[in-house]
């Protein structure tokens, strides 16, 4: 069992990550900004395995949440699920080697799967 983060500002597909994340047998919090998330990040007695997170969010999209994730907790891995894929691949900041992008929209199941693989990784 994976301690999973969701960084989505989107209330609705918060609810479905998080219920088919709990279903595979996963910890889940949810912040529904940047903000919020990396509180919760830095502040976590427990170490957050991976942060899932959309990459358009307002306040603090998800690469820069993701650049201050892994500063505050350097074993975390990152996913990103947006629907601007295309405009995410050609972001600089983004480490594209530890990075996983999953476009929206997607199956539920492709989601856990993908979560299963990056966690073993």
């Amino acid at each position: 069992m994976a301690h999973i983060l969701i960084a989505e500002d989107d209330q609705s597909m918060c609810s479905f990550l998080q219920l088919a994340l709990e279903k595979a047998g996963h910890n889940v919090q949810i912040a529904y900004n940047g903000i919020d998330a990396l509180k919760i990040i830095e502040e976590s007695a427990a170490p957050i395995d991976l942060l899932l997170s959309d990459i358009v969010m307002p306040g603090m999209d998800g690469v820069e949440l993701s650049n201050k994730a892994t500063k505050a907790q350097p074993s975390i891995k990152i996913m990103f699920i947006t629907g601007f894929a295309a405009v995410a691949m050609e972001r600089e900041d983004l480490d594209q080697e530890k990075t996983k992008i999953l476009s929206k929209p997607f199956h539920l199941n492709d989601l856990v799967e993908q979560v299963e693989t990056l966690l073993t990784a």
